[in-house]
């Protein structure tokens, strides 16, 4: 059987028919109960698939604030890793600062010595307060037996130099020992260091009087530290009657834990020694 030739011609006037006839109906109102039914049957269809597209939109929506969310997110703590770092800083400087305007005044009310600031760059790493280093040496005039201060009084001496860095023997090593005055009543004493980072007053006459709350200066005698520089407060006196000397147990004036920045005296006016004194 042979396929009819002309089937898209009959399909085009059926459709055509059709359509005319829809048409028709529809202007005569005849289609009315039909279309309410359709209505009725694809209105909820059509809502819902409104209502789901209006979700996906959502979705969609939802997720690009998220992902900018995210973005401004990781661009405000990159701001605030800033700020932070910053504020660091500034703290530094402003610490720093304020250390470098101590050590001045101190310079500027002792105008007598010569001094050279250094960093602190080491410490004993007993913790037994026995020394410490500092970032100045040979190439900056560093010299052994030099004393080391701050604002708050006597730290120690030089007692070795390389090109570049030197240590300093704190006044609380056991090596240590410095001439020493009792500012309210002049006794003299000897100022020694001890283990575990104490300091003492030895050598104090049994008459002497000598009481909690002094404060112990260098004295100058012997010519290897300056006079007047702050050692300590009395804490506590020891004294014994079969004793030759009395003691006092004495809290440094320098905090030997937080030492950042120092001053090393180059030059000094020195006491003289009781020979030359005797000197025509």
């Amino acid at each position: 059987m042979r396929p009819l030739r002309n089937r898209p011609t009959t399909t085009f006037l059926v459709f055509a028919a059709l359509a005319m006839l829809t048409l028709l109906l529809h202007q005569t109102n005849n289609l009315q109960p039909l279309e309410s039914v359709l209505l009725a049957v694809f209105s909820p269809l059509q809502h819902g698939l409104s209502y789901g597209a209006d979700q996906v939109r959502g979705v969609g929506q939802t997720v690009y604030d998220l992902a900018e969310l995210r973005r401004n997110n990781k661009e405000l703590q990159i701001q605030v890793d800033k700020l932070m770092i910053e504020n660091v800083r500034l703290k530094e400087i402003e610490s720093e600062n304020k250390t470098l305007l101590a050590l001045l005044g101190f310079v500027e009310t002792n105008p007598a010595y010569e001094y050279m600031a250094s960093r602190v760059v080491g410490r004993d790493p007993g913790n037994l307060l026995g020394y410490i280093l500092i970032d100045a040496g040979r190439r900056s005039g560093v010299k052994p037996n030099m004393v080391v201060v701050t604002e708050r009084g006597l730290v120690g001496q030089i007692i070795e130099v390389s090109e570049t860095s030197s240590k300093v023997l704190l006044i609380t090593d056991p090596l240590s020992a410095v001439n020493a005055v009792v500012q309210s009543s002049r006794t003299t004493g000897l100022a020694r260091g001890e283990v575990g980072g104490r300091l003492r007053l030895d050598e104090i006459p049994q008459e002497a009087r000598i009481e909690r709350g002094d404060i112990v200066l260098t004295s100058g005698l012997g010519s290897t530290f300056p006079r007047g520089l702050v050692i300590g407060q009395v804490t506590d006196v020891q004294q014994q009657d079969v004793d030759m000397f009395q003691q006092a147990v004495l809290h440094p004036s320098v905090d030997f834990n937080k030492l950042e920045v120092v001053l090393v005296v180059t030059n000094f006016e020195r006491m003289p020694s009781p020979t030359e004194v005797r000197k025509p």
